[in-house]
């Protein structure tokens, strides 16, 4: 069960870690300039608290334990990029077909940036559950 803690809780910390310096340093001017109105002025925290809650869950159960029970490292990491595509492209293309004026650039960032920091994420966790056999 430790394990399981573990690796679900490497996840969690890499992606918060990664990603509130994505959105609160690097690129937090890029939503603000991209989105103008659309965009809340503050965030609500339960929402995307209960979003990486929920995102490090199906990563651990989807990505990272098929590719602990491989012994792939690089399962972990195209598996999660792909996790990553899928659940990002799911976010931004709804926005895109939804919101008037949601801007097309911001999306497909934001798609690439979410396969990105969950790959990486994805192989962190890997790496520290691999610690734990």
């Amino acid at each position: 069960m430790l394990k399981y803690f573990a690796i679900y809780g490497s996840f969690l910390f890499t992606m918060l870690a990664i990603d509130l310096i994505w959105l609160l340093g690097i690129a937090k001017s890029l939503y603000r300039d991209e989105m103008g109105d659309l965009m809340a002025t503050e965030p609500k925290l339960i929402a995307g608290l209960a979003f990486y809650l929920l995102y490090a869950l199906g990563a651990t159960i989807f990505v990272i334990l098929p590719a602990l029970s491989k012994q792939s490292l690089m399962y972990a990491l195209q598996f999660g990029a792909l996790f990553g595509l899928f659940c990002y492209m799911t976010y931004d293309l709804t926005n895109l077909a939804v919101i008037r004026d949601f801007p097309t650039r911001l999306a497909f960032i934001d798609i690439a940036w979410g396969s990105f920091v969950t790959a990486l994420s994805a192989g962190i966790a890997y790496w520290i559950g691999n610690r734990f056999s």
